[in-house]
């Protein structure tokens, strides 16, 4: 068993992120098997769950004439338009059946219409919190292991936010999946190195 002071993070392992789902990343539900056996290593686990609204903006059918996986400008910033996934109260926005859900926490992201929400701890802004940092610090959690989907966008803006807010991140790469989106993954790759990101397989 791991230290009280360490949480597995468990990054939007939900149907519409695996095969046959709306925003499917390639072998997605390989990782379910050792994602549950991991749970067992720790005493905290969180997980999270992307959950838009129905039109949100950073869908591509909320942009005409736009093609899914174009990039567009925000007010906050450079946003890949994605097909419409996650939907609240959809079967594409629920977890892998075959994951476990015995978690103590489930974070809910990406509610917000107006912003999207890569990362576990902070809007697409960058400047909005999702609660997470809190709810860590005040569990003395200091460390903490992403697995889940996907690695290049989810797990990387986690990875890195988490880094950023003083914590020790480490990415079990193994047990995520990449949609690699023109280089998405080798940036991703080059943000943890300079984020202080361990990477493990």
């Amino acid at each position: 068993m791991r230290p009280a002071n360490e949480a597995l993070v468990v990054i939007d392992v939900q149907n519409d992120f695996c095969p046959g789902g709306a925003l499917a990343v390639s072998r997605g539900d390989e990782i379910v098997p050792g994602i549950n056996a991991l749970m067992d290593e720790f005493r905290a686990v969180i997980l999270t769950q992307d959950w838009h609204p129905a039109g949100h903006s950073s869908f591509v059918t909320s942009h005409w004439g736009r093609r899914p996986y174009e990039e567009v400008e925000m007010p906050y910033g450079p946003q890949v338009l994605w097909p419409d996934h996650c939907v609240q109260g959809t079967p594409g926005a629920d977890f892998h059946p075959a994951l476990r859900t015995d978690a103590d926490l489930i974070l809910r992201k990406g509610f917000r219409r107006d912003v999207d929400s890569y990362s576990a701890f902070f809007e697409n802004d960058h400047r909005t919190p999702t609660g997470l940092g809190g709810y860590l610090r005040e569990r003395g959690i200091d460390a903490i292991t992403l697995v889940g989907l996907a690695t290049d966008f989810c797990v990387n803006y986690s990875a890195r936010d988490g880094a950023r807010l003083g914590l020790r991140v480490t990415v079990r790469e193994d047990l995520t999946r990449a949609i690699d989106l023109s280089g998405s993954l080798a940036a991703a790759h080059a943000d943890w190195a300079r984020a202080g990101v361990t990477v493990t397989k």
